[in-house]
């Protein structure tokens, strides 16, 4: 058999040790439009988009559990994600991996010169906090983004591009001066949730009392994203704690009702408050 394309490659891409040059002939290979896999062929930018979030909240959900193994495989699947997306960029003639990584390295030399450049590290984290965020508003004006809200990704989860959003505001004055005025403003926005009638109201009023509460958020220093999360682990535990009580009666939910079911809720939320 003659030595072609695919076969030189072979032996990097079987070997275990071959790194970020393995993965990179990995994905060529599978976007190979004579010998790749059909459905790696066929995806797009858009099509994969949706793959590269969820990785990146199964990286997070790994460092909740302190699951370091799992960690290690998330964060291989999330930069496979960049890797598909710099594949089909190179196909398109658009830009390459390598290219990624250089404007990523020039970034982080840019918005660090207390550390590789002459600046003085002598500084607290919340000065470097706000000399980061003066080089990103030039990074801005540098691309043309003229307006306060430019550049926020319309993409990102709505509870964090809210708080981005908020903090984009901040910055020009527009914000209120303290967790307290928030938290009157979250009433005033529930008050006026009860008095909408029409589901489109609803969902309206429903919009804006989330948008207040991340803002709450903001005020308290406390990132929205992980509070729920933490507020849905809570709820998994104790909701399975119930099921496990009703297991010891002999039952189900289904043949619960709710009376009975609050009150389990109550005696697994006494429980774990006792084992703390």
């Amino acid at each position: 058999m003659q030595d072609g394309p695919d076969t030189m490659t072979d032996d990097l891409i079987h070997n275990p040790h071959g790194g970020m040059p393995r993965l990179l002939e990995i994905m060529r290979r599978l976007r190979d439009p004579e010998t790749g896999c059909p459905w790696d062929i066929e995806q797009t930018f858009a099509t994969i988009a949706p793959y590269t979030i969820e990785e990146a909240y199964e990286v997070a959900d790994a460092i909740d559990r302190q699951d370091w193994d799992d960690l290690k495989g998330e964060l291989g699947d999330l930069l496979f994600q960049s890797v598909f997306h710099a594949q089909m960029a190179a196909e398109a003639g658009l830009f390459t991996f390598d290219q990624v990584a250089d404007t990523m390295s020039d970034k982080m030399v840019a918005r660090h010169p207390h550390v590789f450049g002459d600046e003085s590290r002598d500084k607290s984290a919340e000065q470097q906090t706000v000399d980061w965020e003066t080089i990103k508003a030039a990074e801005r004006a540098g691309k043309e983004l003229r307006g306060t809200l430019d550049g926020v990704a319309v993409g990102l989860p709505a509870l964090l591009r809210a708080v981005k959003l908020q903090k984009r505001a901040a910055r020009v004055g527009f914000d209120w001066p303290d967790a307290g005025h928030v938290i009157d403003k979250i009433v005033e926005e529930a008050q006026e949730l009860r008095e909408a009638t029409d589901p489109e109201h609803q969902k309206e009023e429903f919009g804006d009392l989330l948008f207040v509460i991340a803002n709450l958020a903001r005020h308290l220093d406390i990132d929205p994203e992980d509070a729920l999360r933490a507020a849905n682990a809570k709820f998994t535990r104790r909701f399975e704690g119930i099921e496990a009580r009703l297991a010891e009666m002999g039952k189900r939910p289904e043949d619960s009702d709710l009376a009975e079911m609050d009150a389990l809720w109550d005696a697994v939320k006494a429980a774990e408050r006792a084992a703390e």
